[in-house]
């Protein structure tokens, strides 16, 4: 029996995925809404979590549990469910330690392969993610230009960016023009949309 652990914000999306994932015998499905403890509503932990990367609430999961491994007594394979053409998304999943990518516009029948195969501890990748991948690994940005894009998203000012940073007003200007010109963005705000859409941000 493998124990599967479905984390989602939304739940009528979790509680889909585990009616979906129900319907396989060898599954033990249960769900999380990303806010409460790593090893599940049970206590146990499970052996595959499913989290959707593009989801803030499992993002934020995903992320506790890489860093909490040692807390749980285990390895709980990583996989993740992801939009194509977000390579930014992917890499944020690579880092965290993901063994399984699966596309979220596929076939639900790869969701159960993917799931049977990280259960092994063997790598899965949906084949219409593939060319994503090779573009993971050119992220242009820094994360210093990162996180004064973040807040430039959020609309603060130049100074309050440079307050927050700990930064002067002209270093924050000169990030902002770094991010600009990688992304081939117009403006700060066209840049933080392309960032955005590649879900580097």
């Amino acid at each position: 029996m493998i124990r599967v652990l479905v984390v989602h914000g939304v739940g009528l999306f979790r509680s889909a995925l585990v009616a979906l994932l129900r319907t396989e015998k060898m599954f033990d499905v249960s769900s999380v809404s990303g806010r409460t403890a790593l090893r599940g509503p049970y206590g146990v932990p499970p052996h595959v979590y499913v989290a959707d990367i593009d989801c803030r609430a499992s993002s934020a999961y995903i992320e506790r549990a890489a860093s909490a491994r040692d807390e749980l007594g285990c390895r709980p394979a990583l996989l993740v469910l992801a939009s194509a053409q977000k390579p930014g998304s992917l890499r944020k999943a690579f880092d965290a330690g993901a063994l399984g990518y699966v596309d979220k516009d596929g076939d639900p029948a790869r969701l159960v392969d993917g799931i049977r195969n990280v259960a092994r501890g063997e790598r899965f990748i949906d084949e219409s993610l593939a060319f994503d991948f090779l573009q993971a690994g050119k992220m242009p940005l820094t994360p210093r230009e990162l996180s004064v894009l973040a807040l430039a998203a959020e609309g603060a000012p130049i100074e309050e960016i440079a307050s927050s940073l700990h930064l002067s007003s002209g270093t924050i200007r000169n990030y902002l023009a770094a991010a600009i010109r990688k992304t081939g963005g117009r403006n700060r705000m066209d840049a933080v949309r392309i960032s955005q859409g590649a879900g580097w941000l």
